[in-house]
């Protein structure tokens, strides 16, 4: 048998280290999070039996249709992630690769994360409240909202939290719901003053709702290309910007108009 050349032995040698490598890229953890379509709720209904959204100091009022607010669900902060749970994730319109420190931005355990999780969807639900109650005319010192929902944190909720006071309270301003007895989910953060923000994860976001037999989806404007790039058949997109903007919206859906379209 002929020894091998040097140039054979080499490219051997080259060709083994690149597999190895592989291997080890294949099981090796990475700073990644698999992100999913997560749960859904109607905030003017009850979570666990309790009402969502409590208000004192002003009347309410009986709604219909549902305003629904829309979670992703993903991988633990502490979660082992593989290459091969990212090509998996790749090939699944259900599922998205994201690097972690976009899904968990603060950081830290996962005590620390679910505690920084908490105060945003607390910071989020003042906020909500002080939009809705500041677009309606209301004094905070007279009237009180409770928001009240388990296991969700962050501040995408906001929007959807301020539509759904208003509607508890006020509806569409004439005897009806804002909603027109449509299922509409959406997301977005809002701040005191009605400023819609993006939050990102729409297209899954997408797929909870329409999941969840919504036909409408409220989204901040500046996430359009995202919420257009995988629709779901039967779901319309409605961008705003604002909470005036949502609102007229609404109303021109009710009227059966043109609505905004990203």
């Amino acid at each position: 048998m002929k020894a091998l050349s040097r140039r054979t032995l080499s490219l051997a040698v080259c060709a083994a280290v690149v597999i190895a490598t592989a291997a080890v890229a294949a099981f090796a953890p990475l700073p990644i999070s698999i992100v999913e379509p997560g749960k859904t709720w109607n905030v003017l209904g009850a979570d666990s039996g309790n009402p969502i959204i409590t208000v004192t100091g002003a009347p309410v009022r009986a709604t219909s249709g549902q305003l629904r607010m829309v979670t992703v669900a993903a991988t633990a902060p502490n979660a082992t992630v593989h290459m091969s749970d990212v090509l998996s994730a790749w090939f699944k319109r259900s599922e998205a690769a994201m690097p972690r420190d976009s899904v968990y931005p603060s950081g830290g355990s996962v005590k620390e994360i679910e505690k920084a999780d908490e105060k945003q969807m607390t910071q989020s639900q003042q906020d909500a409240t002080t939009a809705a109650l500041k677009h309606l005319g209301l004094s905070p010192s007279k009237v009180k909202v409770t928001l009240k929902l388990a296991d969700v944190g962050g501040p995408s909720a906001g929007l959807l939290f301020t539509l759904g006071i208003i509607d508890k309270i006020d509806g569409d301003g004439h005897g009806g719901d804002l909603t027109g007895g449509r299922v509409i989910a959406g997301t977005g953060t809002i701040d005191g003053s009605g400023t819609v923000g993006a939050v990102g994860g729409v297209p899954l976001k997408e797929l909870a709702a329409r999941a969840a037999g919504a036909t409408v989806f409220i989204v901040p404007r500046g996430e359009c290309a995202d919420a257009t790039a995988e629709l779901p058949a039967g779901l319309t997109l409605v961008p705003v910007t604002t909470l005036d903007n949502a609102l007229s919206a609404l109303s021109a859906l009710r009227a059966h108009q043109k609505l905004p379209t990203c």
